[in-house]
């Protein structure tokens, strides 16, 4: 503990730990000390605070020295190259734990060793590093934020040289390297480093320019935007995309949205929403809903804190607004972003080069938009860091990559950002309904057709917290061990099981070509939130299949999954309707 004690430069959090053994509570200071956070399926996400198990300023100065040892073996131009170094707008006054400061000491670390640094002079949206990464040719990228989490929570997001971000075996090996380092060198904690050394440059003003003359990529109908009739308003949910998405509209050609004004300036305490996350719908974009209908826009677009997701509203001829769930936009997209590439394509061009991709917990529609069109589909591991690097695999082999998606209203249109980027996706969508506008179509209209022409997928998607690892554990062995050890379940409920894959330990039961109009689901933790998702899908066949009768079929499922596999009443889980 006294040599922990003297790690702590922070009168903060030092304090924290101090007052946890002054009241005995070793309990807590057990689970603050004595495990180290690892990288899920974002990075390094905890609340802040003191102790190893949180964000603070000793964690990221540690995790920064772990990576540059890690570069510094992996990389032989590392000093030549540099990092790209971001943040969003998250703080904590208990902790003196800003994104912005975090940022600072990642930064003063690496220019201890003489590793420039592009440092961000202000908050970015997410997207900006690994695009950064990419246009500036960096050897990494760190973006410190906790994207939607609670306000409490912050994160550092890590990008390798490729601009996806990092898998195994990297998250692993830098681990190991702030183990063999973990105390702080002589000028680690000189954030003023940062003011006065010559390695420091800001890419601001650049990367911007950049990205948003990038943008022009997805962009097909420019004369028609600037003619559309149609408004917009955006909420940024007290985070960093305000600006952007005002810049992206205005390079699509479009009027810039209407900012809900309560929303578009930076609070990291997100005072207007219970949570700052437009995933979880119409009750956390009640403002935006309200502005839009005063203004007379029919579209609302929200980002979430650091503008790597997108949630879209759209009000329908009844009076009621229609908020898409990840898996519908992704549908509207997927065929908005083929639509437009078959329209511009040279004659010849083979659409057995282009390919979309999905993760696995995803909704199968573009699987079934690709069998019909003829273009390629693949779905992969939960998590952007997965589609990431497996685009930049096709790109690298000469393919075409259209689009990709994660359920969780994570989109890539294109492939300027090798992650989901909510500025991009925003006026993309602006574009689409202007388009779809123009021929008398709105985007609930076209969901129809595409699903009429595609076959419908019904898909559902919530979460039940559960804030103790051991139950998580307990619940999944079960299955594991359902009847018998080593036997998964047979059925669940009164529905016989066709086939498991278990992502975990590898087991799949699957056979060639085996088939099945079921229902698809899965059970995953979060990688960054105290959740056990559930996703659950019913697929029915083009120009076939009763809408309602999938509905009420897979309501008939999740209610036999949740029952026989979770037992919420048994484990004292708490269910959160999406």
């Amino acid at each position: 503990m006294g040599v922990l004690l003297s790690f702590l430069q922070n009168p903060k959090t030092r304090a924290q730990i101090e007052t946890l053994l002054h009241n005995g509570m070793n309990k807590e200071l057990r689970e603050r000390l004595c495990c180290r956070m690892s990288f899920g399926t974002a990075g390094l996400r905890s609340a802040m605070g003191a102790g190893f198990s949180c964000i603070n300023d000793l964690t990221i100065i540690q995790t920064t020295q772990g990576m540059y040892l890690y570069l510094e073996r992996s990389l032989q131009d590392l000093t030549q190259r540099g990092l790209v170094v971001g943040y969003d707008t998250r703080g904590q006054v208990t902790s003196n734990c800003s994104s912005k400061r975090l940022a600072k000491l990642t930064a003063a670390v690496l220019v201890s060793k003489g590793v420039p640094v592009f440092l961000f002079s202000r908050y970015v949206p997410t997207p900006f590093v690994p695009y950064a990464v990419k246009k500036l040719k960096a050897a990494a990228g760190i973006m410190i934020t906790a994207s939607h989490n609670r306000k409490e929570d912050n994160g550092y997001k890590v990008y390798w040289e490729n601009g996806a971000q990092i898998t195994s075996p990297h998250d692993k090996e830098i681990l190991k390297c702030v183990e063999e380092s973990p105390e702080p060198w002589d000028d680690s904690w000189n954030e003023n480093l940062v003011d006065s050394s010559p390695l420091i440059k800001d890419p601001l003003e650049e990367i911007t320019d950049h990205y948003m003359h990038d943008l022009r990529m997805v962009c097909f109908h420019r004369e028609l935007n600037m003619k559309t009739p149609l408004k917009f308003v955006h909420t940024s949910f007290h985070g960093v995309g305000h600006e952007y998405v005002q810049s992206a509209f205005k390079v699509f050609g479009f009027d810039p949205p209407i900012p809900v004004p309560e929303q578009k300036d930076p609070d990291p305490n997100f005072s207007t929403v219970k949570c700052p996350n437009p995933e979880e719908g119409e009750c956390v974009l009640e403002l935006s809903l309200r502005l839009a209908e005063k203004e007379g826009a029919r579209l609302v677009v929200a980002t979430d804190p650091d503008a790597d997701r997108l949630a879209v509203a759209e009000l329908q001829e009844t009076g009621r607004w229609k908020v898409f769930t990840g898996n519908e936009l992704a549908a509207l997209l997927g065929w908005w972003m083929f639509f437009c590439w078959q329209k511009k394509c040279q004659k010849g061009s083979d659409v057995g080069n282009v390919y979309m991709l999905a993760t696995a917990v995803s909704s199968s529609i573009l699987h079934a938009i690709a069998a019909k069109e003829g273009f390629l589909y693949e779905d992969t591991l939960p998590g952007f860091k997965w589609i990431g690097n497996r685009v930049k695999t096709l790109l690298d082999n000469g393919k075409t990559v259209l689009f990709a998606f994660e359920e969780s209203i994570g989109y890539m249109c294109g492939t300027a950002v090798l992650d989901k980027d909510g500025v991009s996706a925003a006026v993309v969508v602006a574009e689409m309904a202007t388009y779809l506008d123009s021929i008398g179509v709105n985007l609930e209209g076209q969901l129809v057709k595409i699903y009429e022409t595609y076959g419908y997928h019904i898909a559902k998607t919530s979460y039940f917290l559960c804030y103790d690892p051991a139950i998580i554990k307990r619940i999944f062995e079960r299955l594991r061990n359902f009847n018998s050890p080593k036997k998964y379940p047979d059925f669940c409920g009164p529905y016989g099981i066709l086939h498991i894959r278990d992502i975990t330990t590898g087991y799949d039961s699957s056979q060639m070509n085996k088939k099945s109009n079921g229902c698809v689901a899965t059970l995953r933790t979060s990688g960054t939130e105290p959740k056990i998702k559930y996703y659950a899908e019913m697929c029915g066949s083009p120009g076939q299949g009763d809408k309602k009768y999938l509905e009420e079929e897979l309501k008939r499922v999740i209610d036999a999954l949740v029952e026989n596999f979770l037992e919420p009443s048994k484990n004292g889980l708490t269910w959160h309707s999406a």
